[in-house]
């Protein structure tokens, strides 16, 4: 019993939804402007939810899902780049809402990529080090970050959470990921932290927001996606006929009918939630997988692979038995 699979999965978004003619009101921008351009129609905005309070809610889907306590779950990991706070993290409000015991829970960082990262560490952990029932995390409120003047950036980003609980199992779950992440030297994708102090002096700076170099991001990720899909492929000596569906992270439209071309891939067998939910970081894939099973375009028995990309530069993938 030395393999992981997926047990159950939960998402949650907040009831506030916005769509694109609010920003005609806000910045020089039009729905048909960002339709095009995007694939985004609408997205879901908190006004009252925290990260932890969207990450709590898919919390308990997923656990429910995968008939498991609480109790029963040894390994916390969240994927967010919008915690509450610096300190502590999701993963550990988390391990006290859920009353979980005392075992690990911390929070990472690979951004839209977060996700993906967080389900390799807990595979890799799970399959050396004993754990049983892990519970991944992708949450995020990234509206809190965004700058609802900057036209480039403000229609994009929302918020939401994925849940996933894993389980150990003699069957085939999860196969194969893969990571990469290359130093964004030119910061492409960022957000500014708090400054260094000069003789113990706090200076007033106007409060960071995301800041993205909207083209070279786009470059970067129309290859980067079909690249790890590939590599996928290649290391489990699959074909890409063998995948039932294709769940990349959801940041733009074109980017993902870019991937389904050059892969040869059935367009319908990407899928696309962006027009509904926007860009929300490391949410987006656990958010994605579950809504695909609740509407029944995963089933099991099915193999997929999720990919996703984002700032870091970093990126990745992993190819599922579900």
């Amino acid at each position: 019993m030395n393999a992981t699979k997926i047990l159950g999965t939960g998402s949650h978004v907040p009831n506030n939804v916005v769509d694109n003619k609010t920003f005609e009101n806000m910045v020089d921008t039009s729905d048909e402007w960002i339709q095009t351009r995007t694939g985004i129609k609408s997205r879901h905005i908190s006004v009252d939810e925290n990260t932890s309070d969207l990450a709590y809610e898919a919390a308990l889907k997923a656990l429910d899902a995968a008939d498991t306590n609480p109790s029963e779950i040894d390994l916390i990991i969240v994927a967010t780049v919008t915690g509450d706070y610096f300190f502590p993290g999701v993963a550990q409000l988390m391990q006290r809402r859920l009353k979980c015991r005392n075992v690990p829970a911390f929070d990472i960082n690979a951004a839209c990529s977060g996700f993906v990262y967080a389900m390799e560490i807990a595979d890799k952990m799970m399959k050396n080090d004993g754990y049983r029932k892990a519970l991944i995390i992708g949450a995020e409120t990234l509206s809190k970050f965004t700058d609802f003047e900057d036209r480039n950036t403000c229609v994009l980003f929302a918020d939401a959470a994925g849940a996933m609980v894993l389980g150990k199992s003699d069957h085939p779950g999860v196969e194969k990921v893969i990571l990469h992440s290359e130093g964004d030297l030119e910061g492409l994708l960022r957000m500014e932290s708090y400054p260094l102090k000069k003789d113990f002096q706090t200076i007033e700076n106007k409060r960071p927001f995301i800041k993205m170099n909207g083209r070279d991001v786009f470059r970067f990720a129309t290859t980067a996606l079909p690249s790890v899909i590939r590599e996928l492929l290649e290391s489990t000596e699959t074909n890409i006929e063998d995948l039932d569906l294709i769940i990349a992270h959801q940041a733009n439209k074109r980017i993902i009918d870019k991937a389904a071309k050059s892969l040869e891939f059935p367009s319908e067998n990407m899928y696309l939630n962006i027009d509904r939910f926007g860009n929300t970081s490391a949410a987006s894939v656990p958010l994605a997988i579950d809504e695909a099973i609740q509407k029944g375009r995963l089933k099991k028995g099915m193999r997929f692979a999720c990919a996703a990309f984002g700032a870091g530069l970093t990126w990745g993938g992993a190819i599922i038995q579900y």
